[in-house]
């Protein structure tokens, strides 16, 4: 990554949204605008430790003096998540990313349904914030297990008396029971843009329901990892710019040679969901592991993620 491309930042507040859930305000340090933002978007936090993570941006996109990004401490994380809500601190400094928005907004769309689950709903809100501002078509189904455990649920109550397009849906209350997602497709009124963001479970029930819908309607976000990543064969990886060539061992992803030969890689949240390290497959034929690329991509085999997915022929070419 450019160097030019990093903003010093800091955290300026720290709002604890629900349990194990913060958000985070970000303010540029030498002052002035941020980078614009569209509903949908995500930032880069490089992290004291090592780590780069990616999150979603949770605030409205017409602010442009803060970048707010709500996270939830993971029980199962990896060093990011968790080492964020033990460390960071008001008036903290940190380095972030460029802007990326892999999940973007259709705003013409005649209405917008929006499904999210848990921590899923951090782009949602971000969403529906730009939604309400252009006067749009809208609603929002949230999902929780518990109140305690949804985020903007005091905003978001406050925003239901007046529009009507908030639900709430806590199934491990009692009477609570799992969203029916496939009943809440069928009822969508012809035209309506479907987007959901929650965890897996949640997604793969999204993605039956809407499996017969144009696909420009659907719009889906993974924050996790379906699968593990392709690591059981060995194989030998060939970068097309350079000639090189790396064999990669069974336990070894792509990214994984590539860093240890200080070949120089965008990559973010190594489980392939946020598409950074996405590169072009000249030649061979990719393990696609990834939750990024779509079913379209997946059978092109033009492009893959080379954080988690691996070849399923002796050679792989590669655009780097």
């Amino acid at each position: 990554m450019n160097s030019n491309d990093m903003i010093e930042v800091e955290i300026t507040a720290i709002i604890n949204e629900a349990r194990d859930i913060n958000s985070y305000e970000l303010r540029p340090v030498a002052g002035g605008v941020l980078p614009a933002f569209t509903a949908g978007a995500h930032i880069d936090l490089h992290l004291s430790n090592g780590l780069v993570r990616s999150y979603s941006l949770s605030n409205n996109q017409d602010e442009r003096d803060r970048y707010v990004v709500s996270i939830a401490k993971d029980v199962a994380s990896r060093g990011g998540s968790s080492f964020i809500h033990e460390t960071f601190a008001v008036g903290q400094k940190l380095m972030i990313g460029p802007l990326r928005n892999h999940f973007p907004l259709n705003e013409s769309a005649p209405h917008t349904l929006l499904i999210a689950g848990g921590i899923g709903i951090t782009p949602m809100w971000c969403m529906a914030q730009r939604l309400e501002s252009l006067g749009r078509s809208w609603e929002l189904i949230y999902c929780a297990r518990t109140q305690p455990q949804a985020a903007f649920l005091e905003v978001l109550r406050n925003l239901q008396p007046r529009s009507g397009k908030v639900r709430f849906n806590f199934d491990g209350e009692p009477g609570g029971s799992i969203l029916d997602i496939a009943a809440v497709v069928n009822e969508a009124a012809p035209g309506t843009h479907f987007y959901c963001c929650g965890p897996t479970p949640m997604i793969e029930a999204f993605e039956r329901a809407t499996d017969n819908y144009p696909a420009e309607q659907v719009h889906v976000e993974y924050f996790s990892a379906k699968e593990a990543p392709a690591a059981n064969e060995e194989y030998t990886v060939v970068l097309a710019k350079s000639g090189k060539d790396f064999a990669i061992a069974p336990g070894m992803t792509i990214l994984d040679a590539l860093l240890d030969n200080n070949i120089n890689v965008s990559y973010s949240c190594m489980e392939g969901t946020c598409g950074e390290c996405v590169v072009r497959v000249i030649s061979g034929t990719p393990d696609h592991r990834d939750v990024f690329l779509s079913k379209a991509d997946h059978a092109a085999n033009d492009k893959m993620t080379v954080c988690c997915s691996g070849s399923k022929c002796d050679r792989l070419v590669i655009d780097l």
